[in-house]
């Protein structure tokens, strides 16, 4: 089957395939598939076989998740994101919207460390105290983290600004809601 593979040199898809010259391109990977632009520029695609065959460093990840009870230990490579790492090997974490905006995933550090630029969900405030969001958080050493009940988290992010102390659910308000639809 030819890959087709844009270039951001060329207006035009090419669909030619050309093998590999592992004389010439000692730095591609064994069993990757090559194209070439019209310029004969090639590009390598990896495959899922071989995404694993890179020399990124991979660390253990322990996570003790409160609510179901149980540990689940696996490896993760720096370059991946923990959730995601975890759902690839049958390991079920709690999420919702993987983008590092809400408390969902949340966990706390008990030891080790992880790289998170895009959780957008907890303050710098909690991440110097040990809170980090599973969904955009790469390992950068071995990893053992608590997942977090999703409202403590949130509590303690966003609890300074309700005046009054928690809302407490009011079933009147809501079944009165209900029954307007």
């Amino acid at each position: 089957m030819a890959l087709i593979l844009p270039c951001t040199f060329c207006t035009s898809l090419q669909q030619k395939k050309f093998p590999i010259n592992r004389r010439y391109s000692t730095n591609l990977r064994r069993g990757a598939t090559t194209t070439t632009c019209e310029f004969r520029i090639p590009v390598e695609v990896s495959t899922p076989s071989d995404r694993g065959s890179l020399n990124v460093p991979s660390h253990k990840v322990t996570v003790h998740d409160r609510q179901r009870g149980v540990v689940h230990e696996f490896e993760v490579p720096e370059d991946q994101y923990i959730l995601h790492s975890a759902e690839s090997q049958n390991i079920t974490l709690p999420f919702a919207c993987r983008h590092g905006c809400c408390t969902s995933c949340a966990v706390r550090v008990k030891s080790g460390e992880l790289r998170q630029p895009q959780a957008l969900g907890i303050s710098a405030e909690l991440k110097s105290q040990g809170y980090a969001l599973l969904c955009v958080g790469f390992p950068t050493s071995d990893l053992e983290v608590e997942t977090q009940d999703e409202d403590e988290v949130y509590w303690l992010q966003f609890g300074r600004y309700f005046a009054r102390g928690p809302i407490e659910r009011d079933d009147y308000a809501l079944e009165l809601a209900m029954g307007d639809e």
